[in-house]
């Protein structure tokens, strides 16, 4: 079964193949309530939204999330960086996701990246990051999923560097859009990559 990718603006995505998973759902459209497994890379408004959380999950959904999340929350599963989870076929690992020269995403916070394992296929959401010795380690991603709005996160040339020496097969940027960043640091990130690039506009799909 192939997994049907979809970006729904800013930093958020959604997921299907046998289950459907969402990543940091924020500004959603409707109630779908078919989420069974909701990830959140951490607290900061727009990637921490209760009110979405609720709208996606299924009655018997999951939650995993960074501790500050959780502990905002009031529910879900604390994650930690190198901690990996199982849930019906799906394995999801917590990455490092923070900032070395800036104040935003502090290290020692625990936020998070995730790598997901979805029917053969790996994918990498990278957080709210910048440029971190942790990703390096990643090999043969089927897809990267990385922030290029600058300011609390990669710009859109460091983010083309950090995918050009993952080399995955495909790279999707997110994290322009709304509060930081256009499709102009989307676009350039297009062109300064060495790999397939692809520029999606909100609730646009692809399939692995």
């Amino acid at each position: 079964m192939s997994v049907v990718l979809s970006w729904l603006g800013h930093a958020s995505f959604r997921l299907s193949n046998s289950l459907t998973l969402y990543i940091d759902p924020w500004q959603i459209d409707g109630e779908p309530h078919d989420g069974d497994v909701v990830l959140i890379s951490h607290g900061h408004y727009d990637h921490l939204s209760r009110e979405d959380i609720r709208s996606v999950m299924k009655e018997d959904g999951r939650v995993l999330a960074s501790e500050d999340a959780v502990k905002e929350l009031g529910f879900g599963e604390v994650i930690l960086p190198g901690q990996t989870v199982e849930v019906a076929g799906l394995r999801v690992t917590g990455h490092r996701a923070y900032n070395e020269a800036k104040e935003f995403h502090p290290k020692e916070n625990n936020w998070l990246g995730f790598l997901l394992e979805m029917d053969g296929k790996k994918i990498y959401y990278a957080g709210d990051t910048d440029v971190i010795e942790e990703s390096e380690q990643l090999q043969e991603l089927d897809l990267l999923l990385v922030p290029v709005g600058g300011t609390f996160t990669f710009d859109a040339e460091q983010a083309a560097e950090t995918s050009n020496r993952l080399k995955p097969r495909k790279a999707i940027p997110y994290h322009w859009g709304e509060v930081v960043g256009n499709r102009k640091d989307a676009t350039k990130f297009a062109k300064k990559c060495e790999v397939p690039v692809e520029v999606l506009s909100p609730m646009d799909y692809l399939s692995l």
